[in-house]
């Protein structure tokens, strides 16, 4: 590993939260911060003071909480125009929060110099410093975030530099070039910070959006040109088309650079923090994140799983689990025989050639009537547990009926009945639920919890409907895919048909079935 000092600056508790559609409690935001510490992270910027209560009060709060890579940011901007610092009370709450460290934006674009603050060239240079000047009299260290800075250097470079020399001179501990607009190409990134180190040699860093889908590169590359400091957010959250992805910043640096940022222990909990804070801003996971996503080092094709069985190196650019990854091999129309027994294995089920082959027969019937497995990986066993003959029924249906009514106070009410036998004994029972689908669930448990009381643990947590042919309007194929979870798992299953009430039974079947298979193993 090379020896240079690269800092990480995370900003996804401010930037990130301008993305759409995602906010973090107060609590959230301290779990957040904990979780970036532990994975080494080593500045983490916490909001703005000066723009809402929450973030004063996490501040308040993270204090009291022992941070053992991080030390926290406050931002904010410099002091308005013709206003003198000290009484700039957006200014005066960055002091009072008390963090160690302060960042705050200036314009280095003559255009919004002229056309946002309507100040002159000269006054824009003396906010700058003064507020620089001030932060570092209060004993903090203190980060400039040139805001703007590459479409200011394409139009004014001498400018542009001119703010960078204001902030350095009043003290500023990081020099960071932003890239607001995410428009600036790689080469022409490259280009700019070259020039930009010919003024100034140490303590430069980038701040990069991706709205061109270049920014985890342009902040690579700036490394590679002299940057020590990058910011970005967790998963590229952001606002418009995000910030640049840490989750493949970092593990760029480490792994394909060669610099250590972060320790491997902490490398190995990049999967976990990408999806721990995902689910704190209640957002489902984009399975098509690099490192990250769970497709990342998932297989579909026969060949390619067959070659990664023989050496992962050949479809895999890394070892997943540096990151705290796994490699996933889907089932799908495309599979081998390579993917069949590598899931059955999984599975603890040890088929045949012939097995294999009639498992592989029926996987591709299947997926030509509309099924697909690659997300219902609970169908998949039991498929392969009835086509193999490892398959025991826990139950038969001897019929059920579902009861969809609009009463007068205006609500719909769902009711199922149901009859069921098992072993012989017949159940006969009734229940409602917020929905057709959901009252046959609790019908069906409720049938079945007298012989498997281990049901009683397991609940419905996501339902997803898939039209397969538009054309055929109402008549139309549908594809139901049904998440269930208990205290250990979670898993997905299948139904396919033109009565959505009939796929949704078929998928509601095979979660329970196997819920009593896993009870059993």
């Amino acid at each position: 590993m090379k020896t240079q000092k690269i800092e990480i600056y995370d900003t996804t508790l401010r930037d990130g939260t301008q993305g759409m559609g995602i906010s973090f409690t107060m609590a959230s935001k301290v779990r957040v911060a904990e979780a970036l510490n532990e994975m080494g992270v080593h500045y983490i910027e916490g909001g703005w003071p000066g723009s809402n209560p929450k973030d004063i009060e996490f501040f308040k709060v993270i204090k009291d909480i022992p941070l053992s890579n991080a030390r926290i940011a406050a931002f904010g901007s410099t002091r308005r125009a013709n206003v003198k610092v000290a009484h700039e009370d957006n200014v005066i709450k960055l002091i009072e929060v008390e963090t160690p460290v302060v960042t705050i934006f200036g314009k280095s674009w003559t255009l919004h110099v002229t056309d946002v603050l309507k100040v002159d060239y000269k006054e824009n240079l003396k906010m700058i410093y003064d507020t620089v000047k001030f932060l570092k009299g209060e004993k903090r260290e203190v980060f400039y975030d040139a805001e703007h800075f590459f479409d200011g250097f394409k139009e004014d470079p001498e400018y542009a530099l001119e703010t960078l020399q204001a902030a350095h001179e009043a003290g500023a501990d990081r020099l960071v070039l932003c890239d607001t607009n995410g428009g600036t190409m790689p080469d022409a990134m490259l280009q700019v910070i070259k020039k930009v180190r010919e003024r100034f040699r140490r303590g430069l860093g980038v701040h990069i959006h991706n709205d061109s889908g270049v920014a985890v590169a342009n902040s690579c590359l700036a490394v590679t040109a002299g940057a020590m400091h990058v910011q970005g957010t967790i998963n590229g959250y952001g606002e418009r088309a995000g910030n640049a992805d840490l989750c493949s910043i970092i593990p760029n640096l480490k792994i394909k650079m060669g610099i250590d940022c972060i320790t491997d222990a902490q490398l190995a909990l990049l999967v976990q923090t990408s999806r721990f804070i995902d689910e704190l801003a209640n957002l489902k996971p984009n399975s098509k994140l690099p490192y990250v996503g769970s497709s990342a080092f998932a297989h579909k094709g026969g060949m390619h799983v067959n070659a990664v069985q023989k050496n992962p190196r050949t479809f895999e650019h890394m070892d997943p689990s540096l990151i705290g990854a796994k490699r996933e091999i889907l089932v799908s129309e495309l599979s081998g025989k390579s993917n069949i027994l590598i899931k059955a294995s999984e599975y603890g089920i040890s088929l045949h050639k012939d097995e294999i082959n009639k498992v592989l027969k029926k996987l591709k019937e299947y997926e030509h009537k509309g099924y697909e497995f690659e997300a219902a990986e609970g169908s998949f066993e039991l498929l392969i547990r009835k086509t193999s003959g490892s398959y025991k029924k826990f139950f038969d249906l001897e019929g059920f009926r579902v009861i969809i009514e609009k009463r007068e106070d205006g609500r719909m009410y769902s009711e199922a009945t149901i009859k069921v036998n098992v072993n012989g004994q017949t159940e006969h029972t009734a229940a409602e639920g917020d929905g057709p689908v959901n009252a046959l669930d609790n019908a069906l448990r409720k049938a079945l919890e007298k012989f498997y009381p281990q049901l009683a643990d397991m609940s419905l947590a996501d339902f997803k409907v898939r039209v397969l042919d538009a054309k055929a309007g109402t008549a139309a194929k549908v594809r139901v895919l049904i998440e269930s979870s208990d205290r250990k798992r979670i898993w997905g299953t299948v139904g396919v048909s033109e009565n959505i009430i009939e796929a949704s039974w078929e998928a509601l079947v095979d979660s329970i079935e196997y819920k009593l298979i896993k009870e059993k193993e």
